[in-house]
């Protein structure tokens, strides 16, 4: 592995999330002897978040280059031993900063939620960081370390309980309060854009089972649909179900975090993520009017009239993110329900605090950093998921200073 002068760097500290994760990097390290840093194309705005931060920032150094100069990031990753990056569309901007780090064996973390990038990533680069010791570990914001680690929580208590995991796992979202970003919004804009160029792209989100391992991609779950016009009664909470934007990434990190486990959740493992609605006739039209809107709205981003309209009054622009009030009123709840083949249930609920999409991101993000610095590690080098790579030393870290809580429910 890397060991230069930095031992963190927040790549793309400018942006709405990133300038959150450089204010939770800054009071988490301040009183501590961790070199940090805030890297970007633009010193001027790099150093003005410094300043932002006041004392607490004082010890962040500055580093500026380009996300597409791959002699620059090759440099910084031979300096660094973390590097956490913030920079989406990461299709569009964070592929040679991964591979400089699968090169130089730093470990890096980021927020993606590009499945059809991370396959990419995985394909041309695994053997490389397999070899470097760097250690690889993509989606560690809310997409996907509450459903992944929520899982691993729930499977290890189902194991202690029963002596063996639940076949069957489903994560209703019980409550969303909060905003997205500007970077969000471009990765998704990204997405519709590049889809009808590139038939792969809708193949591979499909299929639910894209990211795990060559010669490990056969289940019992069936296609990962993006906002299927579909609703059913969920009988344990007693609610009526709708589509979740971001089930289908989280279900293929979960998915693959079963296989990297060595099948810990076992080969006939099966699971689904969905929103909730009420209960009732009135839950069921709030389901289906969502269910309709999302797809209406998935319709019109497929245009380009409909979509550039969109991006230019809807859509938050890049840099831009929910305001103060948002982001630490926002909050969310997630309960995972575990079907064992004895036909007992158990169900555990995931909550964070802060909004999910900026808050509470930035602070996992960050989590997930310092564990990848800090943390004695059991995995060497390669692609990682949260759970298969941090585990529970990442729980513990997220429940401490992330404000997230895994608890079972009785």
């Amino acid at each position: 592995m890397a060991n230069g002068e930095f031992d963190i760097v927040l790549w793309g500290a400018t942006g709405a999330v990133g300038r959150r994760a450089a204010y939770h990097l800054a009071h988490r390290t301040s009183r501590s002897d961790i070199r940090c840093a805030l890297g970007g194309r633009d010193a001027e705005k790099l150093k003005r978040v410094r300043d932002d931060l006041g004392p607490a920032g004082s010890h962040l150094e500055i580093v500026v280059g380009d996300s597409k100069d791959r002699e620059f990031l090759a440099s910084l990753a031979g300096r660094s031993r973390v590097i956490c990056s913030t920079v989406g569309p990461f299709a569009l901007y964070g592929s040679e900063l991964v591979e400089a780090c699968a090169k130089a064996g730093t470990h890096y973390c980021d927020l993606t939620g590009e499945p059809y990038w991370m396959r990419q990533m995985i394909d041309a680069h695994q053997a490389e960081a397999q070899r470097s010791g760097a250690r690889i570990v993509h989606s560690c914001g809310h997409d996907s370390i509450p459903s992944d680690l929520g899982v691993l929580f729930l499977q290890k208590a189902a194991i202690e309980r029963f002596g063996s995991p639940c076949r069957d796992v489903r994560i209703r979202i019980t409550k969303f309060r909060g905003g997205f970003s500007g970077g969000t919004a471009a990765s998704f804009v990204y997405a519709m854009e590049e889809g009808p160029k590139n038939p792969t792209i809708g193949k591979l989100m499909a299929d639910p089972y894209a990211l795990n391992p060559a010669g490990e991609r056969d289940g019992p779950d069936g296609p990962d649909l993006m906002m299927p016009i579909r609703t059913s009664f969920d009988p344990e909470l007693k609610v009526w179900t709708k589509p979740y934007f971001m089930a289908p990434m989280n279900a293929k990190t979960v998915r693959r975090s079963n296989a990297l486990l060595r099948y810990l959740y076992g080969k006939d493992f099966r699971y689904k993520e969905s929103d909730t609605s009420r209960p009732g006739i009135r839950g069921w039209f709030g389901a289906i009017s969502y269910t309709l809107a999302a797809r209406l709205f998935l319709i019109a981003m497929a245009l380009p009239f409909t979509r550039a309209y969109l991006r230019k009054n809807v859509l938050p622009k890049s840099g831009e993110g929910p305001g103060a009030e948002v982001r630490e009123r926002g909050t969310y709840e997630m309960i995972a329900i575990g079907a064992h083949a004895n036909g007992q249930v158990i169900r555990a609920t995931i909550v964070g605090r802060g909004d999910p999409g900026v808050e509470s991101t930035s602070r996992m993000l960050v989590e997930a950093a310092l564990c990848l610095a800090e943390d004695d590690i059991a995995v060497g080098g390669g692609f990682w998921t949260p759970a298969s790579a941090l585990g529970s030393l990442l729980r513990e870290r997220v429940t401490a200073h992330a404000g997230l809580s895994f608890e079972l429910m009785e």
